[in-house]
């Protein structure tokens, strides 16, 4: 992740031949999302990280508390409160 946007296509496995060699299948995850089937229909995604750095980043970008300070900021932003970064020098 760090700055990278995934953009191929997840590729499906059946539960039962992910369970059998999760290992790989985490490997695999950090490059694509992995989405797991159970009776040829979608269960759950397998999402790998390459770095312990990703990791975060996946929790910031998924942490509701932060989202809504972001959209509270952009909020302000368009409401004419905020100062341009040239000006904080």
């Amino acid at each position: 992740m760090a700055g990278t946007v995934r953009k191929t296509v997840a590729r499906s496995f059946p539960l039962a031949q992910v369970k059998d060699d999760l290992s790989r299948y985490l490997r695999e995850a950090a490059a694509k999302e992995i989405v797991i089937t159970r009776h040829s229909k979608p269960a759950g995604v397998l999402i790998g990280f390459e770095t312990e750095d990703d990791w975060l980043e996946y929790c910031l970008e998924n942490d509701p508390r932060f989202l809504r300070r972001i959209a509270k900021a952009r909020s302000s932003l368009r409401a004419g409160k905020g100062a341009r970064l040239e000006h904080l020098k």
